[in-house]
């Protein structure tokens, strides 16, 4: 096959190219069998090699630059795999995939309407569909991001816009102490002094408390600090536990706060009317974080902010774009609504997935992995160990009547031995102990290796 170089590199504006169709074939059929291997291999691969880095003098053929790509997948994690329970990383729909593959050709930009202009436009449809099927206001809107972290960052951004505190590097969040580490990172971005996210208790549920809540505002106002956002979590990371969100929106309403809700783990829930009382009080939310990547299987990255008011987005991004004309009609460019300028439209690969799905695939995703937390629950034997859990789909479990230092011990052999029966779970530390825990997300897990798991666990807790 031809050697890629120079303008042959590039598919061809003037005619098909079948030098490019059967490259992507190739390049599919490797996928394809890559996907039909994870039930043999498990979630870790057993390769740690790389092909070289830089770029050769002369540009490499297809078949050459294949064999580099098999390399690199070989060394790659498995999703896929039933055993592949630690993260929040669930297998991609096959219409995310392609979605991808089409985005990529297309190389639209979502900086603005004139290099994006259909994706755009269901950019901010899809957006809207979301804050319409959760409840928010008929003014509500919303950007894709990539990544709840940057979702989150932006949500503060435009929660301290509205409070006209962009100059008072002393202002505060609030926030639970199981909140996630990406409000951290915000804080330091923002410029914000070091203790302005303030880290509120958690009840035995592990949701914020609420008299603690109304305690610390009251203590920072005597003091002088003014707070211009609380942060809810719908999802924390450990055991997916879920803020009192109707609670806190009715104290924020009060006290004329910012509601921004994480509900980067948890708010997809709220799209199945099935399960969609676990995030009960979303819809109260100024600004709201969602992350279709966690569970619904968009690859990644997919994530969305949306706000109440639309309008609250351009407020606090727009520049006027000067080298770009202004956009159509009343809507603003997308590099006028976050952070981001160029962006990929990540949006077609969750368009798209959610269209392969359909809201009975969406509704089977949501209540399956409730399920499978819930059953597993009920098989680990509590008489030897401790675990927590939320409304969710993440579970995580640790000894009893052990100090911390054995319960490291513990989680750090168990999880060897998982692995090697092809059972990947993760590590964390939650309340000075390591815990190991299992997100029960994976549409490829049954009910027969959930049986395995618990059996293998409830022996390494005997031992």
């Amino acid at each position: 096959m031809r050697p890629a170089s120079s303008l042959e590199s590039f598919a061809s504006p003037d005619h098909f190219d079948p030098e490019l169709q059967l490259f992507l074939e190739k390049a599919c059929l490797r996928l394809c069998e890559w996907f039909a291997q994870a039930g043999d291999r498990g979630p870790l691969p057993m390769l740690s090699a790389l092909p070289d880095v830089a770029p050769s003098l002369k540009g490499l053929s297809t078949d050459s630059l294949l064999d580099d790509l098999q390399i690199v997948m070989e060394g790659s994690y498995q999703p896929s795999h039933p055993g592949a329970l630690a993260h929040l990383d669930p297998p991609p729909l096959t219409a995310s995939i392609v979605a991808d593959l089409i985005c990529a050709g297309l190389n639209n930009n979502l900086l603005a309407n004139e290099l994006s202009p259909s994706l755009s436009r269901l950019e901010r449809g899809l957006c809207k569909w979301f804050a319409d099927r959760i409840g928010m206001s008929p003014e509500s809107g919303g950007v894709a991001a990539s990544g709840g972290s940057l979702s989150n960052l932006m949500g503060l951004v435009v929660a301290r816009q509205q409070a006209k505190l962009q100059n008072n590097s002393n202002a505060v969040v609030l926030a639970s102490k199981d909140a996630h580490v990406s409000l951290d990172k915000a804080i330091r971005v923002m410029g914000l002094s070091s203790n302005a996210l303030q880290k509120i208790p958690t009840d035995q549920q592990g949701r914020i408390c609420l008299q603690s809540l109304h305690e610390k505002l009251k203590s920072l106002r005597i003091d002088g600090r003014e707070c211009f956002a609380v942060v809810a979590t719908a999802g924390t990371t450990v055991r997916g536990a879920v803020d009192p969100l109707i609670e806190i929106g009715k104290f924020c309403s009060r006290e004329g706060l910012w509601l921004h809700i994480d509900g980067a783990i948890g708010g997809v829930f709220a799209l199945s009317k099935t399960t969609s009382s676990v995030v009960e009080g979303m819809s109260m939310a100024d600004s709201l974080t969602l992350n279709p990547q966690k569970l619904l299987g968009i690859a990644k990255t997919s994530s969305l902010l949306l706000v109440a008011n639309r309008a609250h987005l351009v407020s606090a991004f727009a520049t006027g774009l000067p080298y770009i004309d202004p956009a159509w009609g009343d809507e603003s460019h997308g590099g006028e609504m976050g952070l981001q300028g160029t962006r990929s439209a990540e949006v077609l690969k969750l368009w798209l997935g959610l269209r392969q799905l359909g809201e009975e695939g969406i509704q089977n995703l949501l209540e399956a992995s409730i399920y499978r937390r819930s059953y597993l629950e009920k098989k680990l034997d509590q008489t030897f160990m401790t675990s927590i859990s939320g409304p969710l789909h993440l579970i995580a479990c640790t000894p009893k009547h052990v100090d911390s230092t054995l319960s490291a011990y513990w989680s750090k052999a168990t999880r060897e031995k998982l692995l090697e029966e092809n059972y990947m779970l993760s590590r964390p530390i939650h309340a000075g102990r390591y815990y190991l825990k299992m997100v029960m997300g994976n549409p490829h897990t049954q009910l027969r290796h959930l049986d395995k798991l618990a059996s293998l666990l409830n022996q390494s807790m005997e031992t």
